[in-house]
């Protein structure tokens, strides 16, 4: 498929805000489950606004995508068969919440409420509940869209969901890494620790979807697409002088070396690189080495989602890219 530049800062922007998102909850339920530690309220207003202005970006990018965006509301209408319906609801729904959540550091507004047996629970834990439940559910609405299309072998695997969980969370924790060393959070140690974990988890998963991809066979043929029973079909002009839309649309035409030092680019940026920078940054104390750890780990993200939809073969191409 031809990677759309504007998908891609779309889902590596809100991947990133969400695992951002659900790495400063998770700090949150630390505070809330007993312990002495949490985070600086300057470091969770400062998140609470990175993770707002990571989704608006998103968003602002995926308009460039849109033939008619005074349109795009329509897209929500289909919710019950589409996912990326859901994906339009939960988006905004996300976006809604974190500004709720953020806002009561904002303004120090942080309340004490009662629930059924005496306990007692900040007003914030349970606002940031209901905007981590949409975080997790925006991951699976924005892999399912590509999960959903079963022509395209490549992603219809359960893979593609675990792999946008991993990657966003493995990216947002970093950056949740960062965040701490520069405030001085007693949790920097736990998101390093959790950042680790998950730049492993999300490498192994797409070590293993990339070994499921190579050994696909095409279920359809150049045979299949005229009607024909002939094993050995070549072709030799595709009617026309110039190209299609099918020749354009369905394929990235990045030369074959491209694509190849593209993959072992995003395994280098995304996972090797930022697991060991997290590790001199987590034991030299250094902020720095954090921050270009988030910065490659970005940068490796934007290869790995090219190669994401470069790598998926439409069964089009199996007639036209001859």
């Amino acid at each position: 498929m031809k990677p759309a530049f504007s998908v891609i800062f779309l889902t590596t922007l809100i991947g990133v805000g969400q695992g951002l998102f659900l790495a400063l909850y998770t700090g949150e339920v630390f505070s809330f489950a007993g312990g002495n530690q949490s985070n600086p309220p300057q470091m969770m207003l400062v998140g609470a606004l990175l993770v707002f202005v990571l989704m608006v970006l998103g968003v602002f990018a995926s308009t460039f995508h849109l033939g008619r965006p005074e349109r795009a509301w329509r897209a929500a209408t289909q919710w019950r068969t589409s996912w990326l319906s859901r994906e339009v609801i939960v988006l905004p729904a996300f976006i809604v919440m974190v500004a709720l959540w953020g806002g009561g550091f904002l303004f120090d507004n942080n309340p004490i409420l009662s629930v059924l047996g005496g306990l007692e629970i900040r007003l914030s834990f349970v606002v940031g509940l209901i905007a981590a439940f949409f975080a997790l559910f925006l991951y699976v609405c924005t892999a399912m869209i590509y999960v959903a299309i079963k022509c395209i072998q490549e992603w219809a695997s359960p893979l593609t969901v675990i792999n946008y969980l991993l990657l966003g969370l493995a990216s947002g924790f970093t950056l949740a890494t960062a965040l701490a060393s520069y405030f001085q959070s007693l949790l920097t140690v736990d998101y390093a620790v959790l950042s680790i974990i998950f730049i492993v988890a999300a490498a192994g998963s797409r070590f293993f979807s990339l070994c499921r991809n190579a050994q696909i066979k095409p279920k359809l043929s150049a045979g299949t697409a005229l009607g024909t029973r002939h094993l050995q079909i070549r072709q030799i002009s595709q009617g026309v002088r110039r190209g299609s839309f099918n020749t354009s649309e369905f394929f990235h035409h990045a030369s074959q070396n491209f694509f190849l030092w593209t993959k072992f680019f995003f395994l280098i940026a995304t996972f090797v690189l930022p697991f060991f920078l997290v590790i001199f940054g987590w034991i030299g104390d250094s902020t720095l080495i954090l921050i270009a750890a988030v910065l490659i780990q970005y940068m490796g993200l934007l290869a790995e989602r090219w190669f994401f939809f470069a790598e998926a073969n439409h069964p089009q191409n199996n007639y036209y890219q001859g």
